[in-house]
Formats: C-alpha cells, sequence, structure tokens
C-alpha cells in the first residue's frame, strides 16, 4: 500500500519516533497519532522527534508549521539503556517500567536491555532504585544508527 493511501492515523504514527516515552502527553505514539488525526492535538508534542517531525506531521496534516514544544524536554540524538551489570539488584522495577518489552531478566537476577528494541525512552533509569540504568547515544553503535527520526 502507497503511503497516499494509508489512513491518517497510520501515515501520522508512521511519521513518529516510536519512543513511547510518553513526553507528548499521550501513552505512546499511536494514541499522540490518533489525538492529531481527531484534530485534539498539536503537531508540537514529541520531543524525539523535534522540529524536522514535527514538519513532517504538519505537512500530512496540513496545518501550519510549529517548532516542537520545548517544555515537553529536550530534542536528543537517539539513545539506547544499558544496565550496569554490577550494580544490578534484580527488583525488575525497569523491566515494569519499558513499554516496549526491551529489558529482559528475572527478579533477583540480572537484567539486560535488548539493543534493537530499545527506543530510549528513559522510563527506566527514574524506576531503577539503584541508579544502575544508563543511556548511550545509540550513534556511538553502528548498529543502531539507522534508527534516526525522519
Amino acid at each position: 500500500m502507497a503511503t497516499g493511501t494509508l489512513p491518517l492515523v497510520e501515515r501520522l504514527d508512521r511519521l513518529l519516533p516510536q519512543t513511547q516515552c510518553g513526553q507528548c502527553g499521550y501513552d505512546g505514539c499511536r494514541p499522540y497519532a490518533e489525538a492529531m488525526a481527531r484534530g485534539e492535538a498539536a503537531t508540537d508534542h514529541c520531543p524525539p522527534g523535534g522540529d524536522e517531525g514535527a514538519r513532517a506531521l504538519a505537512r500530512v496534516l496540513g496545518t501550519p508549521v510549529l517548532a516542537y514544544d520545548r517544555s515537553r524536554g529536550l530534542h536528543k540524538p537517539p539513545m539506547v539503556a544499558v544496565v550496569v551489570e554490577a550494580d544490578c539488584i534484580g527488583c525488575t522495577k525497569c523491566i515494569q517500567a519499558c513499554p516496549v518489552d526491551a529489558i529482559i531478566g528475572g527478579a533477583k537476577h540480572m537484567h539486560v536491555v535488548i539493543d534493537a528494541l530499545c527506543t530510549g525512552c528513559e522510563l527506566c533509569v527514574p524506576a531503577c532504585p539503584v541508579d544502575c540504568i544508563e543511556m548511550e547515544p545509540a550513534l556511538a553503535r553502528p548498529d543502531l544508527t539507522s534508527r534516526a527520526v525522519p
């Protein structure tokens, strides 16, 4: 199916970075796309998408271009979470916080982030009671550089 023939929600959702971070005020990228399609949300709510993402969304909707709302967070390069193994206590709080199931491990065992699934949303960082999760630029990881936002 050509992009021009996709339903509006699908077109908007495909333009979003799929971080599922909630910085837009919605529970993920799809709910934000649905709100934009209904005319209930502006195109400027996504910090991970930055100004370029906001422009792309406005083009699809045929609305005036807005710079992304910086009060929602900073636009950053793609990131991935990394668990510092020596510090992990296996509490599972990071697993519960991850919106894309990119963290695996069992209770009282060290956890691991599956890099290819991690969206860099950072929701696992405040959930960790021992601060053993660090964010690394995906650009430093050659296998993850294709995650750039449109």
